[in-house]
């Protein structure tokens, strides 16, 4: 009798190509807003480097705003800076309009802001979707198509890659991330990233890695690769989800929260190197302090030590600090109160317990907050109105 072994798995993908770019490592920082500056890009790179030798992913900016992009609101452009470092330089756009679609890439592209884009239709927040925006967008398969189509159009023959990033659909009753996907490629998409979650599980609940793997099957033969974001807080969350959905990368958000190491550790993971190990406090300590000087390097010391207060209560989650010093660090107001408070943990060999439990913000399921009508007509291609001018500012 013979017997018939099972195949082992795939190995995870070790390069990830996007338009003609190529990443050693499969790996993306997805935008968050108030976090995925230039200063926490920077930090993560420079772990990375420390920890590997090597910097291997692409990290996002934080998300901006089509409309104030072109009007060139001061906020908005300073929020497109880039460290000298940073290559390549990864933009996302969140947009309703094709005009400003297509005025704000040709921006990018002629004054060389960024060198790849990435388009936002999976945010889920209620003064985004109420008015037709975010991951209400997929839904109305028309203005959805026009508007990645206009973002490829403006960045033809420059090189600049565009990628969209949507979500399973507004709820259960109305999927859309299969015909997202599709519209992408024949609109000329470079890729697509599918967070598997709906738009009205917020952060909640587990993200349906099964509706990624329906989706790589449903892109099959397009050319256009599948990046899987969800529920990856550890190096082996990513792998599993490489292997389980066959998807092609990676996409981390809120596992990265006062974890910018993640980023080394994932790509070690996929490398097949020693992953590296989680920081003791002592070590935290130090990141946690130069996080606050890139910041005031950026932004200023006052704006950066109002900022770094809530990144420090994701930095020690886990560790035995107390409440009294936890406190201590959310009113500090200069560089040298903080890097005096950090002094009293430098030298502490502690690990933090439970380090790749989920973190970041969960809440509950919520009904999406939608125009008036909005559901009546998918094909209709009607620009929503004012979905842009309220979110001027970046």
């Amino acid at each position: 009798m013979t017997v018939v072994l099972p195949s082992p798995p795939s190995p995870a993908p070790s390069v990830l190509r996007i338009g003609g770019f190529e990443l050693s490592s499969p790996v993306i920082l997805a935008p968050m807003a108030g976090v995925t500056n230039m200063p926490f890009r920077v930090l993560c790179r420079e772990i990375e480097r420390e920890l590997t030798g090597t910097t291997s992913g692409l990290y996002v900016c934080e998300m901006i705003t089509a409309r104030a992009l072109v009007a060139r609101n001061p906020k908005t452009l300073h929020m497109t800076t880039f460290a000298d470092v940073e290559s390549p330089r990864s933009m996302q756009l969140y947009t309703v309009d094709p005009k400003f679609t297509y005025e704000a890439v040709r921006m990018i592209v002629e004054e060389d802001i960024a060198d790849h884009i990435d388009m936002n239709f999976g945010c889920p927040v209620p003064k985004v979707t109420r008015k037709g925006g975010g991951c209400a967008i997929p839904y109305k398969r028309r203005l959805y198509a026009d508007i990645v189509g206009a973002a490829v159009r403006a960045a033809e023959g420059s090189g600049i890659p565009v990628t969209v990033k949507f979500r399973i659909g507004i709820d259960e009753e109305h999927h859309t991330h299969l015909d997202a996907g599709r519209i992408a490629a024949e609109q000329g998409a470079a890729a697509v990233a599918l967070h598997a979650r709906t738009g009205d599980q917020r952060y909640s609940g587990q993200a349906h890695w099964d509706e990624i793997a329906r989706l790589v099957e449903h892109m099959d033969g397009t050319g256009v690769p599948v990046i899987g974001n969800g529920d990856i807080f550890a190096a082996e969350d990513a792998s599993a989800m490489l292997e389980r959905t066959g998807c092609h990368g990676v996409e981390v958000g809120r596992g990265c929260l006062g974890r910018p190491w993640l980023f080394a550790q994932l790509g070690a993971q996929l490398r097949g190197e020693d992953v590296p190990p989680e920081p003791t406090l002592g070590e935290v300590a130090r990141i946690i302090y130069r996080h606050a000087e890139l910041l005031s390097l950026h932004d200023g010391e006052e704006h950066a030590c109002r900022d770094i207060r809530k990144h420090t209560g994701w930095y020690l989650k886990g560790f035995p600090v107390g409440g009294e010093f936890r406190a201590q660090l959310a009113q500090v107001g200069s560089l040298s109160q903080l890097a005096e408070l950090l002094s009293t943990i430098a030298d502490s060999t502690s690990l933090a317990d439970h380090a790749d439990d989920a973190r970041g913000r969960r809440g509950s399921r919520s009904r999406v907050a939608l125009p008036e009508g909005w559901l009546d007509d998918p094909e209709d291609a009607t620009v929503p109105e004012g979905a842009e001018i309220d979110n001027n500012g970046g």
